[in-house]
């Protein structure tokens, strides 16, 4: 399969907030926090300095991740990354997290952080392959859903 990474474009605006919803819906739940940031990408993300990618097969949206500006200069948080249910088994996941890797390493930026749950086996699996370490989570942390944060340096 023939995967594009594109950057951000108001016209796939909605395949960011629907790809996510789905994910959340069918394994955790929609948070308002996420709600909200889902909803206004360009406010959370995009204007803050942030960026989001989606995965393009010919014309057709097949996955979306977002870099988001953290309180520490130079941290991109991994998130929002969701993929098309019947391309799930493609590896187009592995592909949006190489490109943001790569990307991080291109800007120089200090690292990527993220925060998952680790009912999410196989993506725990991937973060730690790909060079993610664990942290201790903060008790303030943005989402109830997380059980683990990590950081990939750049």
């Amino acid at each position: 399969m023939d995967i594009k990474i594109i950057g951000y474009d108001y016209k796939y605006a909605k395949y960011f907030y629907d790809y996510n919803i789905e994910w959340l819906e069918t394994f955790f739940f929609v948070e308002p926090y996420d709600q909200e940031v889902l909803s206004k990408p360009e406010t959370y993300i995009i204007d803050k300095g942030g960026y989001i990618f989606f995965a393009k097969n010919e014309e057709r949206i097949l996955g979306t991740v977002a870099l988001m500006p953290t309180k520490e200069y130079g941290i991109l948080e991994l998130t929002k990354m969701a993929v098309l249910t019947e391309v799930r088994d493609k590896k187009i996941g592995q592909k949006l997290l190489q490109y943001c890797i790569d990307f991080a390493k291109e800007k120089q930026l200090k690292g990527l952080l993220l925060y998952s749950n680790t009912k999410l086996k196989n993506a725990i699996y991937l973060y730690r392959k790909y060079g993610f370490k664990e942290l201790e989570l903060e008790k303030d942390n943005p989402y109830q859903r997380a059980d683990i944060k990590m950081l990939l340096e750049t």
